[in-house]
């Protein structure tokens, strides 16, 4: 056997005992746990068969997550609502029941009040929480400027009383804006629920503090431009 016959000879028989992949072997899976997304929890759908006062539930626990600086931050905006409302809700029952002449619809404003205050403690609690990274895309910058507008607002109304040629449209073109970047808000928000990054608990939060804000502005607005009948008797009363 010549040298060339011997290598041809050894190239067949490596190719012959060379193994081939078995059928029957399943190929090596990657099993390595996905990462979990931090809104792989969220309740924003129903499919899951939770009910509204299961995700109600889930949504408010998050309280639990709140830091130190969380608490502080929540304490503040809620307790300064609440404030808003009491002082409110006391002025109205005083000057009512004790026929100063404030109308009945200025019932409303704290009312609205209650029901603005409610719902931002209730959704302020996702923001601090499972939203943050979320809202610091931009959200949380429209949030700083439609607070801006609703407080001054209401404040501007309260300086009209005295001066109402000069704070009237000041105090207009801030509650205009107020519900202009209200709407903003509202629509990022809504983009967010289809991207499946809220849930329906937050989206009726926003609901209830659309609807608070709307019914407390609004009376206030009208209260101003009926003169605001009863406050200076209601005044009286409390001084007394």
């Amino acid at each position: 056997m010549t040298e060339f016959e011997k290598q041809l000879h050894s190239k067949s028989t490596f190719k012959k005992e060379k193994k081939l992949p078995s059928t029957n072997e399943v190929p090596l899976q990657n099993t390595r746990a996905p990462q979990k997304s931090i809104f792989d929890d969220l309740t924003n759908t129903s499919l899951d068969g939770n009910t509204y006062w299961q995700d109600f539930k889930i949504y408010v626990g998050r309280i639990r997550q709140f830091t130190k600086h969380d608490w502080i931050i929540y304490s503040l905006w809620v307790g300064m609502m609440l404030g808003l409302f009491f002082s409110l809700a006391t002025f109205v029952s005083v000057g009512r029941f004790n026929d100063s002449g404030l109308p009945f619809f200025t019932w409303n404003i704290p009312i609205g009040a209650l029901i603005f205050t409610t719902a931002i403690a209730i959704d302020t609690i996702g923001h601090r929480t499972i939203y943050r990274e979320e809202l610091r895309k931009g959200e949380s910058l429209v949030h700083g400027v439609t607070i801006f507008c609703g407080v001054t607002s209401i404040m501007f109304l309260c300086f009209a009383k005295d001066y109402p040629e000069t704070f009237r449209y000041p105090a207009l073109s801030l509650l205009i804006l107020s519900f202009f970047y209200s709407a903003i808000d509202e629509a990022l928000h809504w983009v967010r629920y289809f991207k499946h990054k809220s849930d329906r608990i937050e989206m009726w939060s926003h609901f209830g503090i659309f609807l608070g804000h709307s019914i407390m502005s609004l009376s206030w607005w009208f209260w101003f431009d009926q003169g605001y009948l009863g406050v200076e008797e209601t005044f009286d009363l409390l001084k007394m």
